[in-house]
């Protein structure tokens, strides 16, 4: 019942530790919206994140005997951070099991406020279980990160805050989504009090447990998860944040991770600080409602809508990859293979077709006496328009490829274009992805047999959440069991690219 949690949250121990932070117009997002948009500021707390509001609910109400004995969390980071400065407020041990691939500046403020840190596993899943076999050999009591009525209510007091600092009319409050607990706590106080406003969710379309949880009707686990938006990569939800999320969450919107990062930089215009990718879902989800709105009988208008700036743990090294795709957020990319035959002027006629369009890329190289292939991206208004563009080019008689959602043209090819060899009989072309992290490469590399030739290999780090290879490889015929059983236990995605026509048009 929402009335259990509104006197739980109403009663939360919170402020403590916390404050209550603000709640800002973004002025700049408002007007390119149509919207007044609002950022709840939760970057602001001493730790950069909301989660020290239910890690210090959740402390305060143990007994002295369990805060003796210690406390122990498996967090992705923002959790694992308000847990330690809870267990220096109330003078208990803190260990704290993170993922593998958290960022390090989450893992050095953790330390920094006397937490112990064991790393562990690839995902908050693999941490979480590796906590449990952890407390009961140590004997410490478990502090949930959002499966937890305590840690629950603790969240909700935002939902407490925003309704005392916004009294006018709220058409929506997006939140983002890991494993509930924020948007369980917030929905809980919101529906009890307000039950008209809307409460959004918002994940990335690569963790988006809650979303398949709710279309299912029950707790779904992912196979694996994104980790771009570490703080809400999480494989499973919660039963009692799954519980809530059903009666309370109107919808889930899923954003990519180009709208992801044009957020980051909405949010910088408008505030000067940068939050971290998970910390903008919510900015990025209330855009895209307003966005699926425009054309239809109801546009979104002249709406108050609010956002949880929910943490601005942020490695200062993903900037580059979040500037370079934000711009691929705010602006389209068309990606094609034309085919132009090798006759004088006809280089000049293509690029009068090309006309005033700006142009992201042009590669060129000759093919043989009959042909040459050029790898040309443009800069497009809409999703739509690379159709519009691939047909014209082949009314005016050039044979055209629309690349623009092939991963492995934009991803790899745009760099080796203009590379083929002889030597290169027999190849398989795979394409890879790995988590970006020390050592990764390298076990790639060391799982493969030393009889198979590398033919091709392009990775370029991006400062994003995983790695991307392209290799070319040479497979005795007789060792493809082997090859296939390699593919199996490596535990990387991968994609067979050996029948692209990119690849056979550029590289074959």
């Amino acid at each position: 019942m929402p009335t259990d949690y509104l006197q739980k949250i109403l009663t939360a121990r919170v402020y403590d530790v916390a404050q209550e932070t603000p709640l800002e117009l973004a002025r700049t997002l408002s007007l390119k919206t149509d919207n007044q948009i609002y950022f709840k500021r939760e970057d602001m707390h001493s730790v950069f994140s909301f989660k020290l509001r239910g890690a210090y609910n959740k402390m305060a109400s143990l007994t002295p005997q369990q805060l003796k004995r210690g406390v122990i969390c498996a967090s992705a980071g923002n959790h694992a951070q308000g847990l330690a400065l809870s267990a220096a407020k109330l003078g208990c041990r803190a260990l704290i099991v993170m993922p593998t691939t958290t960022p390090l500046v989450k893992v050095e403020a953790v330390r920094a406020r006397g937490g112990e840190v064991v790393l562990f596993g690839d995902s908050y899943t693999e941490a979480y279980n590796h906590a449990v076999t952890l407390e009961k050999k140590n004997k410490l009591t478990f502090v949930h990160p959002f499966d937890d009525p305590h840690v629950i209510a603790g969240q909700g007091t935002i939902g407490m805050e925003i309704l005392r600092q916004h009294a006018g009319p709220i058409h929506a409050i997006f939140i983002p989504v890991g494993g509930g607990g924020l948007i369980a706590g917030i929905a809980a106080y919101v529906k009890a009090v307000r039950p008209e406003i809307k409460i959004i969710g918002v994940q990335t379309v690569d963790s988006d447990g809650m979303a398949r949880s709710l279309k299912a009707g029950r707790r779904v686990t992912l196979s694996d998860v994104g980790l771009f938006a570490d703080g809400t990569a999480v494989k499973l939800v919660g039963e009692e944040t799954f519980r809530l999320a059903k009666l309370y969450v109107d919808e889930i919107i899923l954003v990519d991770t180009a709208a992801v990062c044009t957020a980051i930089k909405d949010v910088f215009q408008d505030t000067r600080s940068i939050l971290e990718p998970s910390g903008a879902l919510s900015v990025a989800g209330a855009k895209a409602y307003v966005e699926r709105a425009k054309g239809t009988r109801k546009p979104i208008k002249n709406q108050t809508l609010i956002t949880i700036a929910s943490g601005a743990n942020m490695n200062f090294d993903r900037l580059g990859f979040v500037s370079e795709m934000a711009e691929v957020g705010q602006s389209r990319e068309a990606v094609f293979a034309v085919t132009m035959p090798e006759e004088r002027g006809t280089f000049a006629r293509f690029c009068k077709l090309v006309g005033d369009r700006n142009v992201t890329e042009f590669n060129y190289r000759i093919g043989d006496e009959r042909a040459a292939h050029v790898f040309v991206g443009l800069q497009t208004s809409s999703r739509d328009e690379s159709g519009l563009i691939a047909k014209n080019f082949e009314k005016h008689g050039y044979n055209t490829l629309d690349l623009s959602h092939d991963e492995l043209a934009k991803v790899h090819i745009r760099h080796l274009v203009g590379g083929r060899s002889a030597l290169a009989q027999n190849e398989l072309m795979y394409r890879f992805e790995f988590p970006e992290r020390p050592g990764a490469l390298m076990r790639f590399l060391d799982c493969m047999a030393p009889n198979w030739n590398i033919s091709l290999f392009h990775y370029r780090s991006q400062g994003g959440d995983v790695g991307r290879i392209l290799i070319g490889l040479q497979v005795p015929k007789k060792e493809m069991k082997a090859f296939r059983l390699f593919l199996g236990n490596l535990g990387y995605r991968y994609w067979d690219e050996s029948e692209n026509p990119v690849y056979k048009l550029f590289l074959g």
